[in-house]
C-alpha cells in the first residue's frame, strides 16, 4: 500500500476533484464494475487524477460501470455512488477519498460541478443516440473504433423516442437490415445484407428461436453485419442482431408509461430496479409489459403478458453472479397478408385490411419461458472468465390457413388454401464459457479470448396438415374479392392429426481470438472457430412414435477463420478490413445417396471506415462488401433428390451516422446499396426476394433550448426502399415506398418525478405499401396506415 495512505486515514478528510469546467478535459472512459480500489486504479492511470485512501475506507466496496465520454470529475462521480464516500481536491490533482462524516470537510472547497449531464451508457436518463462502445461482434466490451467488423447499435433513446414494441421497429435504423415476414407479428423475420435470417434472434448472446422478442426489457440492439458473426456458431451470413437486456442498478430507478393509439392500442410498461442490501451488492431489476392491441388488419388481435425479473449478486470485488427469468404469454392471429398477381406482378388490388384466413381457426397461442445464469468472474486485472446458461421452452398451439405457391384464379378470385396447425412444443438449451486475457508480448498488446459453446434445440410437433379441395383434400378454397368466412370445410374435432415431427438441432464450438494493438494505431484481429454440428428430422403421419422412429441426421464440422485489420491514424478515423467464413443453415434436401446434403457455408471480404467527430458525440461508419452463400440446396429435375451446389452472392456499401450534432439535436441515419443475386443453380441469374437495391433511413430530433419552451421536444423521419422481388423466381415484384414518421413531446418541469407526454405518428402520409414477403406470393405483409400512437411515461 502506497504509505501516504496511511498519512490519509490518520487525518481523514472529503475529497474533491480539478473543477469540472466546461472545457475540462474528457476521456472515453470503460472501467467496468469491480472492486473499488481497482476501479479507482484505473481511473489514475487513464487521467492525471491521483486518488489517496486508507484500505480499510474502501475495503468490501463495489464501483458503478463507468462507460462513455466524460470527465475524471464525472466519472470519479459515478463510481463513487451507492459506496457511502465522498471526494475532495488536495493540491496537484491529489484526491482524497474518505467516509462521508470526515471532520475536515468542511475546511476544504465545496465540489463544483458545471457543464452537461453525463451518464452511463445504460442509465435509464441516457439521452445519447450513439454508443461508442458493443460486445457483441467480439464477446469483448470493445471500442468500436477499434473493432475491424460492421457493428450497429441502436440504443433505448432511439428505441423510446420511435416508441418501438418490438425488434423490427429498432431495427428500421439499420442500414442493409429490413423487415421481412412476420406472420402477422407472430415471429420476425429480417434480411441482412441480401440474406435472411430465418427467424433467429439472439438476446443476450443466446439464439431466441422462432419468437418475438419484445421490447420491454430491451437496453439496446446491436447488429453485427456479415459472415463475421461466425463467433455464435451456425448462422446465416447476412449477420445477427442481439438484443441486450437492462441490467439491475445500485442506483433506484422507477418508470411507469401507459401508451395508447390507434386500432385499439393499450400497453403498459413498467421498470424498477435498485439495491435490495445497504451496500449495494444484491440489485434488482423487473420489467412488466401488458398489451392489448388489433390492427388495420380485419379480425388481427394481440395481447400480452409480459415479465422479466433479474438479480445480480456482486458476491465479492471479483466474482458476480447474474439470475434472469422472462416469462411471456401471447395469444395473436396467424396472418399471411395479402398475395401477389401472375399478370400484373404486383400485390392483387384488394383492401389491405382484407385477411384471407379463418378468424375463428387461425389463432394462436405463445408462452415462453426462459431463465439465465452468468457468472462474471476476474483471476486478477487482466484475466476473467465468463460462464453462462439458457434454458427456453416454448409451448406453442398454431392454427393457420395458408396459399402457398399463391395458386389463384384471378377471374373469380378464388385463392387454393390448405390448413396447417396444432400444439407444438420446443425445447432450446445454450451454454457459453469465455476465458479472457489481457498481456504484453514484445511490445505487442493482447486481449485474448478463448471459448466453448453450446446450443441445442428440439421440438415435437403434433398436429394437422390437410390439402386443398382440389387435389383431393377437404379445404375450401376462399375469394379474395368477396370472402366468406366459416366455411373452409376444416373441422378439427372429427378430423384425426396426420402430422407428426421430431426436429433436432444440435452444435458444439471451440474459438479463440486475439485483439492485438500495436503503436496504440495498429488493431490486428486473429481467430477462428471449430463448429461440430447435427440436424436431424424425423416425420410420419401415423404418431410421433413412428416420426422417431423415422428420425435421421447429418453431422457437419467446419473450421471458420476470421482476420481483420484495422488502423487509426487519428482519434477520429479507423481504417479496417475483414476476411471471414462461417457455417452457415442447415440443408433439409436430401441427396440421391439417400442422406440430407451437407450444410451452406459462407465468405466475406469487406473493408470501410469509421469516424468520430464533434468530441466523440457522432459516430459514423462506411462498409463494403461482397458476401458469397454457397452450398445451397437445388433440386434435381425429375427427381425427389436435391444437391448443394446453388450459389447466391450479395455485395454492395453500407453508411451509418448516430450521435449529437449539436446541444438538443440529436439524428440517427442509413444508407445500403445492395446488389444481390443468385449465382448458381435454380433461378441463376435472379435477384434475392425481398432486397431493395436501395434503402435506408433518417431520423432527427430536436429538444428546444429556448428558456420559455424548454422540455419540448420535436422530431422526424423518413424510412424508404426501392422495388423488391417477392420470390426467387422473381414471378411479383413489391413497389417502392417512403415512409414518413413524426415526434411530439414535453417533459414537464417536475424534479421529483420526470413527467413525459409523447406523441408519435407512423406513416403521417398515409402511404399504401407492402413491408416484405415470405419467399412466396400468397405471403405478403401489407404496411400499416397512418398510425398514431400517444403515451405519458412518469420516473423517479
Amino acid at each position: 500500500m502506497n504509505p501516504l495512505r496511511h498519512l490519509l486515514a490518520a487525518a481523514p478528510f472529503a475529497v474533491c476533484v480539478v473543477s469540472a469546467q466546461a472545457e475540462e478535459q474528457t476521456y472515453n472512459f470503460n472501467i467496468p464494475a469491480q472492486s473499488l480500489a481497482a476501479a479507482l486504479d484505473a481511473l489514475a492511470a487513464q487521467t492525471r487524477v491521483k486518488p489517496f485512501y486508507s484500505d480499510p475506507v474502501v475495503a468490501g466496496k463495489i464501483s458503478r460501470t463507468v462507460s462513455g465520454r466524460m470527465t475524471a470529475t464525472q466519472a470519479l462521480q459515478q463510481l463513487l455512488v451507492g459506496t457511502g464516500l465522498s471526494f475532495k481536491l488536495n493540491g496537484d490533482n491529489a484526491v482524497a477519498i474518505t467516509p462521508p462524516d470526515a471532520g475536515s470537510a468542511t475546511t476544504m472547497p465545496a465540489v463544483t460541478v458545471t457543464g452537461k449531464n453525463v451518464y452511463e451508457a445504460t442509465d435509464p436518463y441516457n439521452l445519447d443516440y450513439a454508443r461508442p462502445n458493443a460486445s457483441t461482434a467480439t464477446k469483448t466490451d470493445t471500442p468500436i473504433m477499434e473493432t475491424p467488423i460492421n457493428i450497429q447499435v441502436v440504443p433505448h433513446a432511439v428505441i423510446q423516442d420511435q416508441q418501438g414494441i418490438q425488434i423490427g421497429d429498432a431495427i428500421k435504423n439499420v442500414s442493409g437490415t429490413f423487415q421481412g415476414f412476420t406472420f402477422g407479428g407472430f415471429s420476425e423475420e429480417f434480411m441482412i445484407r441480401g440474406f435472411n435470417t430465418q427467424y433467429a434472434n439472439y438476446l443476450d448472446g443466446f439464439r431466441w428461436n422462432t419468437a418475438r422478442i419484445p421490447l420491454a426489457n430491451i437496453e439496446r440492439i446491436e447488429v453485427v453485419k456479415g459472415a463475421a458473426a461466425n463467433l455464435y456458431g451456425r448462422i446465416q451470413p447476412g449477420g445477427m442482431i442481439n438484443a441486450v437486456t437492462k441490467r439491475p442498478q445500485a442506483t433506484p430507478y422507477y418508470a411507469l408509461e401507459q401508451r395508447f393509439g390507434s386500432y385499439d392500442l393499450y400497453q403498459t410498461l413498467a421498470d424498477a430496479t435498485g439495491a435490495i442490501n445497504d451496500d449495494g451488492s444484491l440489485m434488482y431489476r423487473l420489467n412488466f409489459e401488458y398489451l392489448d392491441k388489433k390492427s388495420f388488419r380485419d379480425f388481427d388481435f394481440k395481447d400480452r403478458v409480459f415479465l422479466a425479473p433479474s438479480l445480480t449478486w456482486k458476491i465479492s470485488d471479483r466474482t458476480q453472479l447474474d439470475f434472469d427469468f422472462i416469462y411471456s404469454d401471447e395469444n395473436s392471429l396467424e396472418d399471411h397478408g395479402v398475395v401477389a398477381s401472375a399478370t400484373t406482378r404486383r400485390p392483387v388490388n384488394i383492401p389491405i385490411s382484407r385477411f384471407l384466413g379463418e378468424p375463428e381457426l387461425d389463432k394462436s397461442r405463445t408462452t415462453l419461458y426462459s431463465t439465465a445464469i452468468t457468472l462474471n468472474h476476474s483471476f486478477s486485472e487482466n484475466w476473467s472468465i465468463n460462464a453462462k446458461f439458457n434454458y427456453l421452452k416454448r409451448d406453442v398451439i398454431d392454427q393457420q390457413h395458408a396459399a402457398p405457391g399463391g395458386v389463384l384464379n384471378e377471374t373469380t378470385g378464388l385463392l387454393r388454401r390448405n390448413f396447417f396447425g396444432g400444439p407444438a412444443e420446443a425445447n432450446s438449451y445454450g451454454g457459453t464459457v469465455n476465458i479472457n486475457g489481457k498481456f504484453s508480448t514484445w511490445g505487442l498488446k493482447h486481449s485474448a479470448l478463448v471459448g466453448w459453446d453450446y446450443y441445442g434445440w428440439n421440438q415435437a410437433i403434433d398436429s394437422w396438415r390437410l390439402r386443398p379441395v382440389a387435389v383431393g383434400g377437404v379445404v375450401n378454397p376462399i375469394n379474395i374479392f368477396n370472402p366468406l368466412y366459416g366455411q373452409s370445410g376444416v373441422n378439427l374435432a372429427s378430423t384425426p392429426k396426420n402430422f407428426f415431427a421430431d426436429e433436432r438441432d444440435s452444435w458444439n464450438g471451440v474459438y479463440f481470438q486475439d485483439q492485438i494493438t500495436l503503436f496504440e494505431k495498429l488493431h490486428i484481429l486473429g481467430g477462428g472457430r471449430y463448429d461440430w454440428a447435427l440436424n436431424g428430422r424425423g416425420f410420419s403421419e401415423n404418431s410421433f412414435k413412428n416420426a422417431t422412429a423415422n428420425f435421421s441426421n447429418v453431422e457437419s464440422q467446419k473450421f471458420s477463420p476470421r482476420v481483420g485489420l484495422l488502423y487509426q491514424p487519428w482519434d477520429w478515423l479507423s481504417i479496417y478490413g475483414n476476411y471471414v467464413e462461417s457455417l452457415g443453415a442447415a440443408n433439409t434436401g436430401i441427396g440421391v445417396d439417400g442422406q440430407i446434403i451437407q450444410p451452406e457455408t459462407a465468405e466475406q471480404y469487406e473493408i470501410g471506415f469509421k469516424t468520430e467527430f464533434f468530441d466523440k458525440r457522432l459516430i459514423s461508419s462506411f462498409a463494403f462488401y461482397q458476401l458469397t452463400k454457397q452450398n445451397m440446396s437445388v433440386p434435381i429435375v425429375g427427381t425427389g433428390f436435391s444437391q448443394a451446389i446453388g450459389e447466391a452472392q450479395s455485395k454492395g456499401f453500407e453508411f451509418d451516422i448516430s450521435g449529437k450534432v449539436s446541444e438538443g439535436l440529436h439524428l440517427i441515419a442509413s444508407y445500403a446499396y445492395t446488389d444481390a443475386v443468385i449465382r448458381k443453380g435454380t433461378n441463376s441469374g435472379n435477384r434475392l426476394w425481398n432486397v431493395p437495391h436501395n434503402g435506408g433511413s433518417f431520423w432527427a430530433k430536436y429538444d428546444l433550448q429556448q428558456e420559455t419552451l424548454r422540455g419540448l421536444t420535436l422530431g422526424a423521419g423518413v424510412f424508404f426502399q426501392d422495388q423488391r422481388e417477392g420470390d426467387m423466381a422473381n414471378s411479383f415484384e413489391l413497389p417502392g415506398y417512403a415512409r414518413v414518421d413524426a415526434l411530439i413531446k414535453y417533459k414537464l418541469p417536475i424534479a421529483s418525478a420526470k413527467t413525459t407526454f409523447q406523441l408519435n405518428v407512423e406513416n403521417l402520409l398515409d402511404h399504401q405499401y407492402y413491408a416484405g414477403t415470405a419467399n412466396d406470393k400468397s405471403f405478403i405483409n401489407p404496411g400499416a396506415p397512418r398510425t398514431f400512437i400517444g403515451s405519458i411515461r412518469v420516473e423517479f
